[in-house]
């Protein structure tokens, strides 16, 4: 498949710095309309809203994915197991909806609401919301629901809405890239940024100081067409076709990799809509995909068709200090 032009430019954050440094100038003028965006906020000009329950936001200051989806689904076990009953909202990207907020469960369609939405919403079975605004999504939950906590996914820059705790996650492998902004870096926000959140989780690598080490673990296929469930060991040398439609697609490829098996490789975009001709390939090989892609395929999934859910593993010291804090500042 042709690189897109989101790939064009991962290559050039991750890997091509001297492209990057061309671009500086763009990248300079992003990081000021961020910082005059946060002053608006700050000095009132533009209304931020307090909600009348706690609000943990999970983002990144990168593009692309980072692992705030599974991290989003251990913190609602976790909050469940400690007694409260979360809530969760978040943007619905790639939904299609024909208005805002839309309430998600689990016989939504992706196409409305979103992948990560519905797959966040299968694992969970918390309420769950989404829309352009984080505050309306809240606001509709509060207005059919009893959560009593609201975990925003995907909330790190939208400040309209006040939060109780924020958590940042950083792909450990690639970090920050060339550190720039966008467009001439993969940034949202400048690296200090980070100085500021309540907690830092690193997926999938060797954590620096103020870190926090969360591992994706899964080894378990689950059939698209029948729900069953094979060993991941099973498919141990043989030859597989693998896709991803996710923000980085090589970590699920290399997981494959590592546990034995021989791939065809095929990326899409990020939050791809898939159609039946993207997963049917004549030779009937078994066909790997994330969970996040699965639930777009389920309805046109044959029996070669499989996805491997993963779960975000975390060490029990960051459970400590993230319940500590919710405790301490509500």
């Amino acid at each position: 498949m042709k690189k897109t032009f989101t790939r064009w430019l991962t290559d050039i954050w991750y890997e091509d710095h001297f492209i990057g440094v061309w671009l500086m100038p763009l990248g300079f003028l992003f990081s000021d309309v961020v910082k005059f965006r946060k002053f608006l906020y700050r000095t009132g000009f533009l209304k931020k809203h307090t909600l009348p329950i706690p609000v943990i936001v999970v983002g990144n200051i990168t593009l692309g994915g980072t692992g705030k989806t599974p991290l989003i689904i251990w913190l609602a076990a976790l909050l469940k197991s400690e007694g409260y009953s979360p809530g969760i909202i978040s943007r619905g990207y790639g939904g299609q909806a024909d208005s805002w907020p839309q309430r998600v469960t689990v016989d939504s369609d992706p196409q409305q609401i979103g992948d990560e939405a519905l797959l966040i919403a299968k694992r969970t079975g918390c309420p769950m919301a989404v829309g352009p605004s984080r505050v309306e999504a809240a606001k509709l939950l509060l207005s059919q629901t009893d959560c009593d906590v609201i975990l925003s996914d995907d909330g790190l820059q939208h400040y309209a809405l006040n939060r109780t705790l924020e958590i940042a996650v950083i792909d450990g492998n690639r970090r920050f890239g060339n550190g720039y902004c966008l467009p001439a870096g993969p940034l949202r926000e400048p690296i200090e940024r980070l100085k500021k959140v309540d907690l830092l989780v690193v997926n999938g690598s060797a954590c620096e100081e103020n870190e926090f080490s969360m591992q994706l673990v899964g080894d378990q296929l689950v059939n698209c067409m029948t729900g069953e469930q094979k060993p991941l060991e099973e498919f141990r040398g043989i030859k597989c076709h693998a896709l991803a439609g996710i923000g980085n697609p090589e970590r699920f490829f290399n997981a494959l990799k590592s546990a034995g098996l021989i791939l065809t490789c095929h990326s899409f975009p990020d939050h791809y809509q898939f159609q039946p001709y993207n997963i049917k390939y004549r030779d009937k090989k078994p066909v790997l995909m994330t969970e996040k892609d699965a639930v777009k395929c389920t309805h046109f999934a044959e029996s070669q068709h499989w996805y491997l859910p993963v779960n975000a593993v975390l060490e029990p010291l960051f459970t400590e200090r993230l319940l500590d804090l919710l405790k301490r500042k509500v």
